[in-house]
Formats: structure tokens, C-alpha cells, sequence
């Protein structure tokens, strides 16, 4: 029973770490507190269990704000549980171990799980990973420009496994190990600090326009109603004020508010950019045929004429296409995604070093990391954010592109329909946000860039850390059989 407490009760302590409570600090106690009850788990079995539950509450506070898409979205709160449930069973294993190979157990078998935890199922999901809750402090988060998010969750893994190695009373001294692999991570990142290169600010206004109908869906013409809000407000933009203009996703598209396939709306959009002397990066989707569509962020340069597009790589599964639509077309909630999103194929760099990821893929960092590789200078993230209302769900969400900024050393342009919206620095700060369902443009500037670990090595250190716990675990089978071996041969020469 005090095995499961522990569990739930980090499972509570975790959630909190995360907007809209904190401070994001609280992470380290909440996993120090699941690593204690997993360390002092009697069986596999009962591992199990103690991972599956502190799943459950973790992702269950953290997520909750799933179910204003629909109460089946909730299905991904157990199926991420189960990636702790298996850890758990795993780790619970190796129970008997000596403190140092259990750590390394530990925060390597972690890291093996993000690594899988990312990239499966359907794509995979980062949200919740620990990093990400340090997010909210100019200290805990700049760490991240050496290892990035990815690194500060194993190096979170790391301190909260030393404490419960010390609740259990297990201290050994050859976990001096750590220290320098803490120190690392914790300095690492002060060459980005010092070594900044300034450039000429850039002025960006952020049109967010909102929708008809915040945070509800309001046919007909809700799209074109919602192009016409964007379009009036960009009006008021004075001429020569600004040096870029960014739309949100879903400010344009549908079959009569699309700029590329309806020539009235794309000159209505680059009549703005003449005006203003400024390129516009509009958000929207656009369809191909009866099955299938693009989410792409259109670029109209100074004079109004469509230069490029960048197309989203990565659509949210059940919500821009059905992953194996014939085994779940049967569910009715999935009606309202007739058409598969075709995903793009690459980063694509506008004038200025300007490059772009939309909504779901600024949650991974490998695409934003691809786009700082290809040059980007600035990186814009578009999203809708509508579907969540006045949950936290926006919040969070800023606080993985704040991440992004640090990780890569530039400035991020956040950019949504219906708030928040806000320009950050390279070390991820800001000073203000527009509010949830306004209509407002947010106008800000951007410049200065750095030079980063983290954009050279990208998620080195959580493959290493995944690697290295497999090394942990190989040597200690070997022991095991080779102290098996050992003790048969003495039997058998007692015996003789």
C-alpha cells in the first residue's frame, strides 16, 4: 500500500509542476517520489501497477483538457500510462541491484522510453516529458541550450533517482559519477549565454483575429468569417510600421477563404502586404481532393505576390487524418475528419532567415531542430489552440516553444487564432501575451540569436543516456550468469 501512495502521490506532485500551477521545480520531487516507490516495489507485477497508476494521475491532471475534444481523445491518458507501467515492470526487475547500476537502470530505461515515447504510437508524443516543466524559469530552462529538452529530462531522471536512492538509504559512494554529468548539463550552456550575435531588430505584428465564435464551432462561413477578422484587423496595421505580419493557423482556408485557389482572397491578402511594405506568413488549410488536404503557411512577399509555402509535416492522428481509417472509421466522433492531411517534407527557409513549424510538430523537437539546421534565424510557430477553450491546454503549450527557443538560440514568433500569442527571445522570455478569444495584434521585435550545443548535437545526450543503460544492463546479465557459473563449478568440485 505505501509503495502505491508513493506512486499516486507523484503522480499528483508531477501534474502540479506544470502550468497552470507550478513552479515547474515541483517535477523533480513528483519523479523522486515514483523512482522511491518503484526502488522498493517487491514484484514485477506490483511494478507494474505502481507505474500504470502514477500514469494515470500524471497524464490524467495533465491532460484532462483532452476530453474538450472529445471524450475518446481521453483514450491517450492509459495508453501514455502504459509506457510508464512498462518501465516500471522493467525497472522493479532490478530491484536487487547495487544503487549505481540501478540509477544507471534507471535513467537509461527512461531515456529508452522517451526515445520510443516520441516517436510511437502514430507518431509519438513529447508532451509531458519532464524538461518541459522547467520551462517555466530563465534557470531551469537554460540548460536546455546545451542538451536540450530532451537532455533536461534525463538529467531531471537523474537527481530525482539520487533522492529516492536516498529515501531508500541505499547511498553508495561511487555514484560520484553523476556529478559531472549534472555539472554538464547544468553549465553547459554558458557559452550561449555569452557568445550572442546581434542583429537589426525585426518588427513582427501577430493578427490574431480570432474566430466568429471563440472556443465553439459556429458553421456557416465560420472560416471565411474568420479570414474577413484577420483581414480587418491586419487594415489598421500603419504603413512602414512593421518588417513582418504573421496569421495564425486556420486564419485562412476551406473551399471560399483559401488564398491560393481563390485568387479574390490571395490579392485581398497581398493588397495588405503592398500596403504595409511588409511579407505576411498566413496560416491555412487548403483541400486537394475528396480525401485529402494540406495545412501549409503561405508567404507573400513585400509586393503581395505568394513566394512559398511551408507545409506541416506532422498532422495530429484522429484530428488532421485517421491512422488505419478503415479499422476506426466504425467510431462516430471520427466523422468530423473526412480528409487525411498530406504531410510535407521538409523545413522550407523564407526571406530573412524566417522558417516555420505549425501547432502539433512544435511539440517535437526534431522539427524545429531541422528547421534551425536549414538556417532559420527566426522560428515561427502558427497553431489554432481553439478546440481547448480556456483550459491550460494554451499555456502548456507556450511553454514547449519556449524550449524550442532556448534549445536552438533563437527567437520564436507564437503565433494563435485564438491566444495566446507573443514573441519570445532566444532564452524563451517575454513580456506579455495577448488573452484567450480576443481580437487583438500583438506587435513586438526580434533580433538576436546564439549559438547553441544543442542546435549542433541535437538529442545526443538522451540517446547516450539510452545507450549507456543498456551497457548497465548487459554487464549486469554477465555478472549474474557469469556468479551462476561460479557457483555451479564450486558445487560440483564440493561434490567431487
Amino acid at each position: 500500500m505505501k509503495t502505491l501512495l508513493l506512486a499516486l502521490a507523484g503522480g499528483v506532485v508531477s501534474f502540479l509542476a506544470f502550468p497552470p500551477f507550478g513552479p515547474g521545480w515541483l517535477i523533480l520531487a513528483g519523479l523522486a517520489l515514483f523512482l522511491w516507490s518503484v526502488r522498493t516495489a517487491a514484484t514485477r507485477k506490483q511494478g507494474f501497477w505502481v507505474g500504470f497508476a502514477y500514469g494515470l494521475v500524471f497524464f490524467g491532471g495533465f491532460m484532462w483538457w483532452l476530453s474538450q475534444l472529445e471524450l475518446i481523445a481521453l483514450i491517450l491518458i492509459p495508453v501514455q500510462a502504459l509506457f510508464l507501467a512498462v518501465l516500471a515492470w522493467w525497472l522493479a526487475g532490478h530491484g536487487d541491484k547495487p544503487s549505481p547500476t540501478w540509477l544507471l537502470l534507471a535513467v537509461g530505461g527512461w531515456a529508452l522510453m522517451e526515445v520510443v515515447r516520441y516517436h510511437f504510437p502514430v507518431g509519438g508524443l513529447e508532451w509531458g516529458a519532464a524538461g518541459y516543466a522547467l520551462s517555466d524559469n530563465l534557470y531551469t530552462r537554460l540548460p536546455a541550450a546545451a542538451v536540450g529538452t530532451s537532455g533536461l529530462t534525463v538529467i531531471v531522471v537523474m537527481i530525482a533517482g539520487l533522492i529516492a536512492i536516498t529515501l531508500t538509504r541505499d547511498w553508495d559512494r561511487r555514484l560520484v559519477w553523476s556529478v559531472p554529468v549534472i555539472g554538464f548539463a547544468l553549465f553547459g550552456s554558458i557559452p550561449s549565454i555569452v557568445y550572442r550575435f546581434d542583429t537589426d531588430l525585426q518588427r513582427v505584428a501577430i493578427v490574431q483575429g480570432s474566430t466568429p465564435c471563440p472556443f465553439e464551432h459556429c458553421p456557416p462561413n465560420e472560416r471565411l468569417r474568420t479570414y474577413e477578422q484577420h483581414l480587418a484587423l491586419t487594415e489598421t496595421i500603419e504603413a512602414g510600421s512593421v518588417d513582418l505580419v504573421v496569421w495564425p493557423e486556420g486564419s485562412t482556408g476551406s473551399t471560399n477563404a483559401d488564398p491560393v485557389n481563390n485568387p479574390e482572397i490571395g490579392e485581398a491578402i497581398g493588397e495588405q502586404a503592398r500596403r504595409i511594405g511588409a511579407p505576411m506568413l498566413v496560416g491555412g488549410d487548403r483541400t486537394v481532393d475528396d480525401t485529402h488536404w494540406v495545412n501549409a503557411n503561405v508567404y507573400f512577399d513585400a509586393e503581395g505576390v505568394i513566394v512559398g509555402e511551408y507545409r506541416k509535416q506532422h498532422p495530429v492522428p484522429f484530428g488532421e487524418y485517421i491512422p488505419w481509417r478503415p479499422v476506426f472509421e466504425w467510431i462516430p466522433a471520427l466523422d468530423r475528419v473526412p480528409r487525411d492531411m498530406i504531410p510535407g517534407d521538409g523545413p522550407v527557409m523564407f526571406d530573412g532567415g524566417v522558417g516555420s513549424v505549425i501547432s502539433f510538430e512544435g511539440g517535437f523537437s526534431r522539427y524545429a531542430f531541422e528547421t534551425r539546421r536549414a538556417g532559420a534565424d527566426v522560428l515561427v510557430v502558427n497553431t489554432n489552440n481553439a478546440s481547448y477553450g480556456l483550459t491550460p491546454a494554451s499555456d502548456i503549450w507556450m511553454g514547449m516553444t519556449r524550449m524550442r527557443a532556448v534549445e536552438l538560440g533563437i527567437p520564436v514568433i507564437h503565433s494563435a487564432v485564438t491566444g495566446k500569442s507573443t514573441v519570445m527571445d532566444y532564452q524563451g522570455s517575454f513580456e506579455t501575451t495577448t488573452a484567450l478569444g480576443t481580437q487583438e495584434i500583438y506587435e513586438g521585435t526580434y533580433g538576436s540569436t546564439t549559438a547553441t550545443l544543442y542546435s549542433f548535437t541535437g538529442n545526443l545526450l538522451m540517446y547516450g543516456a539510452a545507450l549507456l543503460g543498456f551497457l548497465a544492463w548487459h554487464r549486469a546479465r554477465a555478472l549474474v550468469g557469469s556468479g551462476a557459473m561460479q557457483s555451479h563449478s564450486s558445487s560440483m568440485e564440493s561434490n567431487s
